[in-house]
Parts: C-alpha cells; structure tokens; sequence
C-alpha cells in the first residue's frame, strides 16, 4: 500500500483538474440551454451541474431550483413540462409527464416573487408547448455556447500573450548544456542566422531550413545600437517546449526546459535531428541524455503512433516521442494583438479544431489511424492533469480546445444529444408533428445503446488497449 502513496497525489491532482475543466464546460453548455430558454419564453424548474445527492441548492425569484450535486461529471437544465433531464417526452407522457398544473400547485417552498411569475405560466412555457423555433434555439444553445467559451478563451490567450515585435527581440533566455555556447542576452534585436535574414514569423522557416546541425551557430544581432555576431543556440535546438499529454516524453516525466543532449548515443542539436532519429528507428526504444538545470540524467523512451495530418488533408500514423517546439528557443518581447485580428485568429483556431475533429473520426473509420486516437473519460483526465502541469494558460487553453470538442460531438445526429433533438425537430419542421412518445423511446434507447457502447470502446482504449 505504501507504494501507492505517491500515485494517489497525482491520480489526486488529476482529477481535480479533470472535475474543474468538466465543471466549467458543463456549466457553460447548460447555461447556453437554460438563458436561451428564458429569453425563448420557456421555463427552467431545475439547473444542476452534477447528479445524484443534492450538496447545495438554492432557489431564485423565478422559481428555478440552482443545485450541485455529489457526481460532477456532467450536469443538466430540466424545463417545464419535461418527463426527464433529457427533455424527453413530457405532458403526454403519462405519470412521469411534468403537469403544469400540478407545477403551479406545489410550490409553497417558493418566494413570494417566484410564486408571482409561476402564476403568469402558461402552456407556452413549457419546453412542449412552446414554438418550434424557441425550442430548437434552446437546444442549439448548448453548443453553441461551447464554441463562444472556446473563442473566448483563445481570444482571450492571444490578447494575453501578445505577438512577436519586429524586429525580433529577446526577452528572456533559457538555459542550455556548457557545450552550447550562449551569448545572446536579453534586448538582443535578432536580424540574422548564420548569414540569412530571420524574417519572423514569415521567413523563419526558410532562414533555419539549411541551418548546419552543430552545437552553436553565428546570430547577427544589434545590441545597444550596433550591430555584432555573436554565438548562441540552434535556433530550434533539441529544447523541450511543449510536452503532448498521454505520450512517451509525459509518462517519462520530462519537462519544458529540458535540452536533449543525445539519443542512443548520437549528439543531437537541433529539433529536426530528434525528428530524423525517431523516424529511423519507428516504435523502438530510444535511450536519451537529459539536461536539466545544470544536471544530466538519462531516461528511455519509445515512440508511440499519433495522428499526423497530411498535406492532401488525409492523416497518417507516425512515430512521436511527443516533444514539442514552439518555433524559438528564448521568449521573445510582445506587443499587443488587436482585438480584431485575436477574434479573427480565434475564430480560426476553433473552426481548425472541428474541421481535425471530424477528419480524424473519419481517417479512424476508413482505416488510415489506429483507434487509440479515441480517448475516453479516464484519458481525458489524464490530459486535464498534464496541461495543468505545464501551466495555467495551457490548463486554461486545454479547456477551450475541449469545450468545442463537446459542442462539436453534442451535435451528431444521435438521438439522446443535441442533434438528435434537432433531428427531431426537423422532422416536426417537414410532417408539422412531432415523432410519437414510442418511436421516441425506441430512438433514445438506440441512442443511449450507440453512446454507451462509444464510451465503452473509448475507456477500453485507456485501461487496456492504449494505455
């Protein structure tokens, strides 16, 4: 038992962040449910982030019951008239219909003011009797808010962070090995890499593409007004910026800022040379030599297949070690992004996230890449943990690309989601009726039958098949 010990902090700290992201996105997905409602004319009797045992309730001056409850992995808004949670089947419906009279009559634990609005309820309140369109825009809220949340978010970090001046300026400086010479200080204007002009962000990929592998090269600089040569890094050294949740370099416990020194033996110095040695050696083990704050340690890691987008928009397996760089090795000094270009880059990010979310399921299908690229609850909160341990913006940037991931896959077509809903809607559109209570449990059934068995597949994929 003793063993267990250090692992419980960290299934700990993981599921705390997997709760907190859950929490905030379901919050956000909900409220888009229960505000367009309301300004739709329909009523919301409970908003619960959570199930099961009520731990905390309150009641407002409309009559909706607020509550969280003890399971936090999900959570929902019951509107007038509803026979469930999931808005499905209502007045009609038998003893589980919600009766509007019978609303009205049970409500002596409400305020005087909420007693007030409820008497002015009629059958348009309910979620059943209200227009197609006011229910069709509650439903379509939830994701849509999701979506909102993800640009704002992105928005919001670009508008943080800032991007690049130009010319390129340092800011700050990481450290490196002793066989890396370093004279680069902070303030530096980088103008050149090894004779060839460092046009960032445009021309940077073509001023490093023929950089020679070797431990320093020339940077021409302009210091105080002039103008120098001075050694420094590879301009994409073999640093760790970024680390992929769930990859070989997470579970090996490396962290941003360290410097790959060697990979089975050989000296690497530039990010392109870890590229060319996995790719070499595919899915075999790769012992490396690891600097870290003045330190080496050695550690063994092997490529695992991810996902990797190709230029004719299919994707392909590739060997990753799930280090990650970020274009520079120093920080370089910021200006402001203007809130028109950061909602523009943002709306972007987020139309990039959907468009791979829905190529990536359809490569799975037709074969291209292998199903570990589904992850379900337990490897989502595996990333929840390890973007937590990166830092608060990639925490915060986690929950922005997970929350599209929600809205995206709460409108499939699938009977129990959103989407099913609105598929039902358009059929009510087309025949001017809506679908039947018994067709309408037969469709849920499927439905809860296609996203338990998804769910099943997803967990089998983190405990057994991919962990």
């Amino acid at each position: 038992m003793t063993n267990l010990i250090p692992s419980f902090g960290n299934i700990a700290f993981t599921m705390l962040f997997f709760v907190i992201a859950l929490s905030i996105i379901v919050a956000i997905h909900e409220y888009g449910h229960y505000i367009v409602g309301r300004w739709s004319g329909i009523h919301a009797e409970v908003f619960s982030i959570g199930f099961g045992k009520v731990l905390w309730s309150r009641r407002d001056k409309r009559g909706t019951l607020w509550q969280i409850a003890a399971l936090p992995f999900g959570g929902y808004v019951k509107f007038l008239g509803d026979a469930n949670a999931a808005s499905v089947g209502g007045r009609d419906s038998g003893e589980e219909g919600a009766k509007l009279e019978d609303y009205i009559e049970n409500r002596s634990n409400l305020s005087a003011e909420a007693i007030a609005h409820t008497e002015a309820l009629t059958e348009r309140n309910t979620m059943l009797g209200a227009p197609l369109w006011a229910r069709s825009a509650t439903v379509a809220a939830g994701p849509v808010f999701n979506f909102i949340l993800s640009f704002l978010v992105f928005a919001g970090v670009l508008m943080f962070q800032g991007q690049p001046t130009t010319p390129l300026t340092v800011s700050a400086l990481p450290g490196f090995p002793d066989m890396i010479e370093q004279q680069l200080e902070a303030g530096d204007r980088v103008l050149e890499v090894e004779g060839v002009a460092l046009n960032y962000p445009e021309g940077f990929s073509a001023a490093v593409a023929d950089v020679e592998s070797k431990p320093s090269v020339e940077y021409t600089i302009e210091r105080n007004g002039e103008q120098m040569t001075v050694l420094g890094p590879q301009p994409q050294p073999a640093f760790v910026q970024a680390i992929t949740p769930r990859s070989a370099a997470d579970d090996a416990d490396l962290k941003i800022g360290d410097v790959i020194v060697s990979m089975n033996g050989t000296p690497v110095y530039q990010f392109n040379d870890m590229i060319e040695f996995v790719n070499e050696t595919r899915e075999q083990p790769i012992s490396l030599v690891v600097w870290r704050d003045g330190e080496t340690f050695e550690s063994t890691l092997t490529p695992r297949l991810t996902a990797i987008p190709q230029a004719d928009g299919s994707m392909r397996d590739e060997p990753k070690l799930g280090i990650g760089t970020g274009g520079l090795f120093f920080e370089p000094a910021t200006g402001a992004v203007g809130i028109g270009e950061a909602m523009k880059l943002a709306i972007q990010q987020v139309w990039f996230i959907i468009k791979q979310s829905i190529n990536g399921l359809k490569q799975m299908i037709i074969g291209n890449i292998n199903t570990c690229n589904l992850s379900g609850p337990v490897g989502i909160a595996e990333t929840s943990g390890s973007m937590a341990s990166q830092g608060t913006l990639s925490f915060i940037s986690f929950i922005a690309v997970l929350s599209t991931a929600v809205g995206l896959l709460n409108l499939f077509p699938i009977p129990i989601l959103d989407g099913g809903h609105l598929v039902f809607h358009a059929y009510e559109a087309v025949t001017g009726k809506m679908p039947s209570d018994g067709a309408l449990r037969i469709l849920m059934a499927v439905g809860l039958a296609l996203i338990g068995t998804l769910m099943l597949f997803a967990i089998g994929n983190d405990l057994l098949f991919c962990p």
